[in-house]
């Protein structure tokens, strides 16, 4: 880690910045995000920060952006591993649900194996706001989202899901799979060991996949 600033003559400081964001959020949470500690890690004065980036915001959401991409990182390569146990023999719904099933387990392991970033990624801040943290959906479709609106489009494709109870079904899977990441990382499961967790989260992503099968064959 650099410690002065003129170490960063070749416009390796963001970069740096947006790292110590990074860092901070995954030790202590993203509580203990502020400017003054950021660039104290960095090894430079506040003010060099406003070289990089408009406002302390500013920062804070390109780190979300980095911590966003790590997680759909995640969920693409727990959903690799489930596709690889399915048989090309296999009916085309088996990989569409075995893709769904990938989407919101990895979203859980991220959430569980890294709570300080699984916060930062969704993390944004409110400009007309005093500045205090909040989760917003924006135009931009968030990776990690869009992963899952590609799996249930995917459902529909392969037969698994019919258009009628595909419309709209990301809000029940979303908020059934974040309500539990959230309170396994910040809730009354915080303190479950990591196996504890990843079971009870299995089985949270099984019910919604079966709630979806279930209106499929009504």
């Amino acid at each position: 880690m650099a410690t002065t600033e003129e170490t960063y003559h070749h416009g390796d400081l963001r970069p740096a910045l947006i790292d110590a964001v990074l860092e901070i959020a995954r030790d202590g949470g993203v509580e203990h995000l502020s400017l003054r500690a950021v660039t104290r890690l960095v090894g430079v004065a506040p003010n060099a920060a406003y070289r990089h980036f408009d406002d302390f915001r500013a920062l804070t959401v390109a780190a979300a952006l980095v911590a966003q991409d790590r997680l759909a990182a995640a969920m693409r390569e727990q959903t690799s591993a489930l596709l690889a146990q399915v048989d090309s023999a296999q009916p085309a719904a088996d990989a569409a649900i075995a893709r769904l099933r990938g989407v919101g387990l990895g979203y859980i392991h991220f959430a569980i194996a890294e709570p300080g970033w699984f916060a930062l990624a969704l993390l944004t801040f409110d400009p007309n706001s005093s500045g205090e943290p909040s989760v917003t959906v924006d135009a931009q479709v968030p990776p990690p989202f869009q992963l899952l609106l590609d799996a249930l489009d995917g459902m529909v494709e392969a037969g698994a899901l019919s258009p009628t109870e595909r419309e709209h079904a990301e809000w029940p899977c979303w908020s059934a799979v974040h309500g539990f990441a959230d309170i396994a990382t910040r809730g009354p499961l915080q303190r479950q060991p990591a196996e504890v967790l990843s079971a009870l989260g299995a089985h949270v992503v099984d019910r919604i996949i079966a709630g979806l099968h279930q209106h499929q064959h009504r």
